[in-house]
């Protein structure tokens, strides 16, 4: 699968989230570190996912529209 991630540089390293998966973010000191941290947080994300439903007794979905 494919997820849309925004990365932000600053002096300190590199801030990364997923767009499509909320409160999946990561951080590297580097661009190349933030992007292996932040494809382990998405595969730790999902294999959550069934967890956080059943212990929260919610259903996440993630949908794609048009405006």
């Amino acid at each position: 699968m494919e997820y849309q991630i925004t990365l932000v540089e600053s002096a300190e390293g590199v801030a990364v989230w997923c767009d499509d998966l909320p409160g999946c973010c990561s951080q590297g000191a580097t661009r190349e570190e933030a992007l292996a941290n932040i494809r382990e947080a998405i595969r730790e994300w999902l294999e959550a996912q069934p967890e956080i439903e059943a212990r929260f007794h919610v259903k996440v979905q993630r949908e794609v529209i048009t405006v």
